[in-house]
């Protein structure tokens, strides 16, 4: 019954060179339901999102909502008719305050002057209501990854949208904030809006979705009732085999300090206090210590002064019996560290590079690939394509790919091929799965724990618990800037880390411990 529905993308065809993203796609989504899309890396999801948002005009197909053909020629069109989306990669503006980017384009005004004070009241009164704490004088380049999501949640609940498009919100979210997203989501469906959420974590679609379409190299596969199915079938529908959840690896065999850090302390930027106050630990060969936390207690700014991003004001980092405290990039590098950042677009990748140039940014100074100081093509080509079939690197065009309009997971993929190729004694890996689908995650986590067996440190940066658990050798809890207990994965819970994730419980032994 068509009346049913209040959007239908109809036999969806999208192209882009080399490949066919959407190939005859049809979608339906009822009143009221949070219906899930998932798919691999580069299936076609974000692509169809951003067809119905209208970002892209589809070369066949048409979108009726309520039963009429509507044309969505741009993102305008897509506001006008009440629908709003979240992008996988935030679209903020980042010296602008979050107020200003939730109000941006329909600035509230009386005879041309900026009315702040009345836009102010209802951007507060939406985030009490929804439960998405801001601050909306802050500059978005200053807030966290997750603050940056609720503004755009913000944004769209303040234009008054009907229809809203999630692509990957929880990519980037602490285990306490998605279960907030998803508290957030089931109320907003039970005021009568509809959501289509793009993702590829099974245990969301299963806890929050109605229904779920799965998408398979730009072809439809189908569409389920969540309550008659289980992960196990959905992740054979996404990726046509099945899937191992569980990270394969034998007990660590830990040998020499790699790395070791000293009372590093590192500024804050948004505040007067340190962001990371006297951190001391070491990391082994032959081991995976991860560092986790909630976003925002400090550690992206102790990765970014490990890696050498931002300067750190006490404390000092060894490498491989080096002091690096004061190296430059390169030379951290040089000295056997590799780093996988966090905000892949910002830290990880040159996007509007060939994908050949991004595969060979840490390596293009040595021989072969140049040759008295010009660059040599056939080899970084070889190269390339030796990384593309190693790592399942898919993008249109191969190596000659512009990275920018490949999909979130193959950039990844790409920036992790480019580091785990280095070869290096320490592997840096911050978020290594964000936006990656299970099969990507499965082969992934395979390749640290490969890194590991080959005696290098793996020192891991994740938010995402069951990464956390599974992948771990031992566990730094980092709250407010200090390391505040030290665990074995092995020994301990998903509900003892959150407590010490969240500041309620410290292990006392730590600094004793990191000393000796």
């Amino acid at each position: 019954m068509a009346e049913n529905y209040v959007v239908e993308m109809l036999n969806i065809t999208k192209v882009f060179p080399g490949i066919v993203a959407n190939d005859n796609i049809t979608l339906q989504l009822r009143r009221g339901e949070i219906h899930a899309l998932l798919g691999e890396n580069g299936a076609g999801k974000s692509t169809l999102m951003s067809v119905l948002f209208g970002l892209y005009q589809p070369e066949k197909g048409e979108i009726h909502m309520d039963g009429k053909r509507v044309d969505i020629r741009n993102p305008n069109d897509a506001n006008a008719l009440h629908i709003g989306m979240v992008h996988q990669h935030f679209k903020l503006v980042e010296c602008f305050t979050v107020l200003d980017n939730i109000i941006l384009g329909v600035e509230p005004n009386k005879l041309g002057f900026l009315q702040k004070k009345e836009a102010r009241k209802k951007v507060v009164e939406l985030s009490e209501r929804y439960g998405l704490m801001v601050d909306p004088d802050a500059l978005v380049e200053d807030i966290t990854v997750g603050m940056q999501q609720r503004t755009e949640i913000l944004k769209m609940l303040y234009r008054e949208n009907e229809i809203l498009i999630f692509d990957e919100p929880t990519a980037v979210l602490t285990p306490q904030e998605i279960h907030e997203l998803m508290q957030i989501m089931k109320n907003l469906a039970a005021e009568g809006k509809s959501i289509l959420f793009i993702t590829h974590k099974l245990n969301e679609i299963m806890e929050v979705s109605d229904r779920c379409s799965v998408l398979r190299k730009g072809k439809y596969i189908g569409t389920v009732d969540i309550k008659d199915t289980t992960k196990e079938e959905l992740s054979r529908m996404m990726v046509g085999r099945d899937v191992k959840f569980a990270v394969d690896k034998s007990p660590a065999q830990p040998g020499e300090a790699v790395l070791k850090v000293r009372g590093l302390t590192v500024p804050s930027k948004s505040h007067h206090n340190n962001a990371v106050k006297d951190v001391s630990f070491e990391v082994r060969r032959g081991e995976i210590v991860c560092i986790a936390g909630i976003d925002g207690n400090g550690q992206t700014e102790f990765v970014y002064a490990l890696s050498g991003l931002e300067k750190a004001s006490g404390g000092s980092i060894e490498l491989c019996g080096k002091d690096v405290s004061r190296a430059t990039i390169r030379q951290r590098s040089q000295a056997g560290m590799s780093h996988i950042p966090e905000d892949r677009h910002k830290h990880g990748l040159v996007l509007d590079f060939s994908l050949e140039d991004n595969l060979v940014l840490q390596r293009y100074m040595d021989a072969p690939y140049q040759k008295g100081g010009f660059i040599q093509r056939e080899p970084i080509r070889a190269y390339a394509e030796e990384l593309i079939e190693k790592f399942d690197i898919r993008s249109g065009q191969g190596p000659v790919t512009r990275v920018r309009s490949m999909s979130g997971g193959n950039q990844q993929k790409a920036i992790i091929a480019r580091e785990v190729d280095l070869n290096a004694d320490l592997l840096v890996a911050v978020q290594p799965t964000r936006g990656l689908d299970v099969g990507a995650i499965e082969y992934i986590h395979s390749q640290i724990v490969a890194q590991r067996d080959l005696g290098k440190a793996v020192l891991l940066v994740s938010l995402e618990l069951d990464e956390v658990m599974n992948l771990s050798d031992r566990i730094l809890v980092m709250y407010e800037g200090e390391i505040v207990g030290e665990l074995d994965p092995k020994t301990t819970t998903v509900e003892e880390l959150g407590l010490y994730m969240a500041g309620a419980k410290r292990n006392t032994g730590r600094k004793e411990a990191a000393a000796s």
